[in-house]
């Protein structure tokens, strides 16, 4: 009787420090970041900042993910991979945490937890310029916080397991990889401009360097392409979502209506005249997001 009942406890157990130690595992992997020196850039409080702050906002998707009221957003069944990804209350959350901790979360991936975040696209943010994130958080914290029930979120064993192995890697290891800038302001203005935008708003979808993805069963194009297009004709696709002859461009469709037409002309030539500019340069092998 002794020995089944040890032998009960043992196979009770197993599966328990099994799951005991994927969680320490994977909170390891997570609290495993670096911080840039703290944020430390003024707050503007400027009606001009503000609203460029909102501007900012808009364009890099910051309604799309957490409610148009910035409300937050609990994805449900739309995005089961974490098994629940809750964007978070941002009106709500830029009043709680300090500046610091909200650059850390934007262009660093790190919580304010200290863990690096898993769902949080930080690395579309991480070479935003400090007077961006200043007027983005300045317009965060301007705006009225709108209260809804959310749920916490979750990360499955699976997704944890995920991490450990390195199959997924979290947001700060995604923001740490982002290349640099390289276009000279000084001797070209327009260009720097362009890759600026670029490179803070299409660098989400379309791979860290812009030419192109092949993660989680997605494919997202390089953004090459732009330079078979005519000024006219990417306006209208970066817009509208409609590319030529048409076409209407699955989840392009989606963000484009919703975030660019904000741009202004000047941005819009920018954008276009950095990516035609694409053309002269050959992209990198054997990186992560374009394995």
């Amino acid at each position: 009787m002794r020995i089944l009942i040890i032998i009960a406890a043992a196979i009770i157990a197993a599966p328990l420090t099994g799951f005991g130690g994927v969680y320490l595992l994977s909170e390891a992997k997570f609290r495993d970041v670096t911080y840039d020196p703290a944020f430390d850039a003024p707050i503007p409080t400027d009606e001009a900042s503000i609203e460029h702050g909102r501007h900012v906002a808009r364009t890099r998707g910051c309604f799309g993910c957490h409610g148009q009221q910035l409300q937050g957003k609990d994805f449900g069944e739309q995005w089961d991979w974490p098994e629940r990804a809750v964007a978070p209350n941002l009106a709500l959350y830029a009043r709680e945490h300090d500046d610091a901790t909200l650059e850390a979360a934007i262009r660093q991936g790190v919580g304010a937890n200290g863990k690096a975040l898993t769902s949080m696209v930080s690395y579309n943010f991480a070479r935003m310029s400090d007077e961006d994130v200043a007027a983005l958080i300045a317009f965060l914290r301007s705006a009225p916080v709108v209260e809804i029930d959310l749920p916490k979120p979750k990360l499955g064993w699976g997704v944890r397991w995920s991490f450990i192995t390195g199959e997924e890697k979290h947001m700060a290891e995604w923001a740490d990889a982002v290349p640099p800038l390289r276009v000279h302001a000084e001797t070209e203005p327009q260009r720097a401009h362009g890759e600026y935008l670029a490179m803070t708003m299409c660098n989400e979808c379309h791979g860290l360097d812009l030419r192109g993805a092949t993660l989680w069963d997605a494919v997202t194009p390089d953004l090459i392409v732009v330079s078979a297009y005519s000024r006219e004709e990417f306006e209208k696709l970066i817009t509208t979502g409609v590319a030529m002859g048409g076409r209407e461009l699955g989840l392009m469709r989606l963000v484009a209506p919703d975030r660019f037409p904000e741009l202004s002309e000047e941005e819009i030539d920018a954008l276009y005249l950095y990516l035609t500019s694409l053309v002269e340069e050959t992209p990198a092998e054997g990186v992560f997001w374009r394995p």
